[in-house]
């Protein structure tokens, strides 16, 4: 059992993250591949993804084993949700934390003879991981990720009208079948037993789509406090990547990328551009040639433009390029 304790101040500052993290999700990710845990939400992307699953992926399943402990550092918390803010950080981790993290790792696994350079922070060590990380991500979570985006954003929404209903209170009972909230302190189910205190640094939330079973957290109480935790999953989900394989053909990768991204729920061109991992540039021009091409609504929300997608671009995103 897990038991964090609150402040006020703690409450005050505790957030819903605005969009799934690149690099959890891809921490994750690897759990799932590698178990049959969850097998009928997850085999059919274990199939697919699997054999797409670049070389040096080894490089990450060398410090995320099947179960247990992996490197915090592979997971950082940025401001920026993006993929290339999550693989800066990592590029850019102290070799304090580098060699602590992976001390960790020893204790529980001998790992290869390659990580002793990155225990050293040798800057080659460490780009070749963000590389693995990067290449791994790009053959096995990119395809899907519009459809992850939507999800973790659907259960944002849910989750911010259950506090508009009922609070704090009725949020934090709600996060995972496990939780028991009693001021100050949030039990939820957990591997071992721990105490997280968070001394007026608030929480973060973050809903996960590769996440399975019980919450997680970063095993380093130093690091900002984030709880990650399981979303609930349609069945069939990852036959979307066919979809958009086939929508990028007819329209290109990154416009197939933002028509399913607007298909997922209404969103402004900042949650487009967080969906689909593009600039706010990018995001708007592409839904500016899909408003032309009658795929999709676009009115003023007050300061924001909040896109809608057309009865048409729900028939191309349900047929594909049929």
């Amino acid at each position: 059992m897990l038991r964090i304790y609150f402040t006020p101040e703690d409450l005050a500052r505790t957030r819903i993250s605005a969009a799934p993290h690149p690099m959890w999700e891809t921490l994750l990710s690897l759990y799932r591949l590698r178990t049959r845990t969850g097998e009928v939400t997850f085999e059919e992307w274990r199939r697919s993804a699997g054999p797409k699953a670049p070389a040096d992926t080894r490089l990450l399943t060398d410090l995320v084993p099947r179960s247990g402990y992996a490197a915090d550092f592979l997971t950082p918390v940025t401001d920026d949700l993006t993929l290339a803010e999550g693989l800066e950080a990592l590029r850019l981790t102290p070799r304090r934390r580098l060699r602590q993290d992976l001390s960790i790792l020893v204790g529980v696994r001998r790992p290869p003879s390659w990580t002793t350079a990155l225990a050293e922070g040798r800057a080659e060590a460490v780009v070749r991981l963000a590389d693995a990380v990067e290449r791994y991500f790009e053959a096995c979570l990119a395809p899907y990720w519009t459809h992850v985006a939507g999800r973790i954003g659907q259960e944002r929404a849910r989750q911010t009208a259950l506090m508009a209903d009922g609070g704090w209170e009725r949020l934090l009972e709600d996060l995972h079948p496990t939780a028991r909230w009693h001021y100050p302190v949030l039990e939820i189910g957990y591997p071992v037993d721990r105490e997280l205190h968070l001394g007026g640094r608030g929480l973060q939330l973050a809903p996960s789509f590769f996440c399975q079973g019980l919450p997680i957290t970063f095993l380093d109480g130093d690091y900002e406090p984030i709880l990650v935790y399981p979303v609930e999953h349609e069945l069939g989900w990852s036959a979307l990547g066919g979809t958009r394989a086939s929508l990028a053909s007819l329209l290109g990768r990154t416009r197939a990328k933002v028509l399913a991204a607007i298909g997922e729920s209404p969103c402004t061109t900042s949650e487009v551009a967080r969906r689909t991992a593009t600039t706010l540039p990018t995001a708007s021009q592409q839904a500016s040639a899909l408003r032309g091409a009658g795929l999709v609504t676009s009115r003023q929300n007050g300061q924001s433009v909040l896109h809608s997608i057309t009865s048409l671009g729900l028939a191309l995103l349900a047929g594909g390029s049929a």
